[in-house]
């Protein structure tokens, strides 16, 4: 484990990690309710998205790579992202962060190396508070961000419909 671990890098998103960012998104997508978008979506669908994380600022998008098994390129294995809490001016100050990781990237403390570059790119900005919803059930989500600081501040109850049910989303938040 800590020799995969080492091989994993950090850095800021780029255009060029589009596709691969919305593969990994549309299997929560297509497979669980950790989304509760219902339809896929194609990389030019998200490149407003993506754009909308630039390098600087308080909404960024941080990707985890390695080496992919061939050693030939690098393979994206998550991403973490800050963005707009709410749209209204005075939310400016707050953010939502969120990390997904490629289906067999996870137990491998990748989501870990995600916040941690996350918090710290953070830093520097005008951020005053992160917040996090959390679908439930979702228990190693919940222990992520609590060990990142996040407390529980309520649970919105059966707010998102997916597969025939309904979903709880807790939130969660954190001082930056």
């Amino acid at each position: 484990m800590s020799s995969e671990r080492t091989e994993v890098q950090v850095r800021p998103g780029v255009e060029g990690d589009l596709t691969a960012l919305t593969d990994i998104y549309n299997h929560y997508v297509r497979e669980t309710p950790i989304t509760f978008d219902t339809a896929v979506f194609t990389p030019e669908e998200r490149r407003p998205w993506l754009l909308s994380h630039p390098e600087d600022g308080p909404h960024r998008l941080m990707v985890a790579t390695a080496a992919d098994p061939t050693g030939n390129s690098q393979e994206i294995l998550g991403y973490a992202t800050s963005s707009p809490f709410r749209p209204k001016a005075a939310y400016a100050t707050s953010v939502e962060v969120t990390i997904y990781l490629a289906p067999h990237a996870g137990r491998r403390g990748i989501g870990t190396l995600l916040y941690k570059a996350l918090f710290e790119a953070l830093a520097g900005e005008d951020v005053h508070r992160a917040y996090a919803g959390i679908a439930q059930p979702n228990e190693a989500s919940t222990r992520l961000h609590e060990r990142f600081g996040f407390r529980h501040v309520g649970t919105y109850r059966e707010v998102g419909r997916k597969f025939g049910r309904y979903w709880d989303v807790a939130w969660h938040e954190r001082d930056l």
